[in-house]
């Protein structure tokens, strides 16, 4: 598939889960409007949606439909989102801006940014429990996807990289702590949105094996990217201030390990996740552009 159309295929893909969210989301108008103003404000601020995107692409490479885990894959975005949220705190990151537009806090004040945080988590897991209702998928996958998720998205996921990285500002940290908070805080939700697709897609354990080391890989490679993007671009491109790594004493690889090596472990990471599909046929195609989508990207 040396023609094949990565832009039309992530754009494409981007509209049918935009398209999904919307469904998903609690109306505006819905009581309370303001918290679902507010879910809905950072929801649909922008945003690649790769996550779902990778579910999406997981499922079609096992040689299941991809609109089969459309609605599931959407719960990834509705986690990732309050992740963000919170991410952007002025009691974790301090950040005014996310995808170039003010963020939750910002507009909304802090009470409401954190319970539209909470509220878009939760909604995850209840759509992944609605799936188990309109019996869309064997319970067992369902409960080992619920299971991963929280897992991601928990104290030895999401959270967990996000208390080492705080606790890491402003301190010279070992190269394994700096693995730890990248796996954690990045890598887990990323692996979290291929497994999905890949356990809902009916996966066999020799594709399960190979794909969890496929997002392991682009999930450290993708959080590598960031590290530089921080360095090398701008307020315009990324959407964020630029910088604010280095400003604040975030522990990075660039910072940790200078440039040349941040760059070399971004492409061997690269690399591996592409190795790891080498059994994979023409199926697997959109995983592999998506991978160097995610490390060749300006923000």
């Amino acid at each position: 598939m040396s023609d094949f159309d990565i832009q039309a295929y992530l754009e494409a893909g981007r509209r049918r889960v935009d398209s999904a969210l919307d469904r998903l989301l609690p109306p505006e108008a819905e009581q309370p409007a303001n918290l679902h103003k507010a879910m809905r404000y950072s929801v649909f601020a922008g945003g690649k949606r790769l996550r779902p995107l990778l579910a999406l692409a997981a499922a079609e490479a096992v040689g299941a439909q991809a609109e089969s885990v459309l609605d599931e894959a959407c719960s990834l975005e509705l986690v990732h989102t309050y992740t963000l949220i919170h991410d952007d705190l002025p009691a974790m990151d301090n950040d005014d801006l996310r995808r170039g537009m003010p963020t939750s806090h910002k507009v909304f004040g802090e009470a409401v940014a954190i319970l539209a945080g909470d509220a878009l988590q939760t909604l995850g897991f209840s759509v992944l429990a609605r799936a188990g209702s309109l019996n869309r998928h064997s319970p067992g996958r369902l409960i080992e996807v619920v299971g991963m998720l929280a897992g991601a998205a928990g104290s030895c996921g999401v959270i967990g990289g996000q208390v080492v990285d705080i606790e890491s500002e402003g301190r010279q940290v070992s190269r394994e702590t700096l693995a730890y908070i990248h796996a954690n805080k990045t890598g887990k939700l990323i692996e979290a949105a291929v497994m999905l697709g890949a356990i809902l897609g009916g996966a066999e354990p020799e594709q399960r094996q190979a794909l969890s080391r496929y997002g392991q890989a682009i999930g450290l490679a993708f959080q590598i990217t960031d590290d530089i993007l921080d360095v090398t671009s701008t307020l315009e491109r990324l959407g964020k201030t630029p910088g604010k790594d280095a400003r604040s004493g975030k522990a990075t690889y660039p910072g940790l390990l200078g440039m040349a090596e941040a760059l070399r472990m971004q492409q061997q990471q690269l690399d591996l996740s592409l190795a790891a599909l080498a059994e994979f046929n023409e199926k697997a195609e959109p995983l592999r552009h998506i991978a160097r989508v995610m490390v060749h990207r300006s923000n």
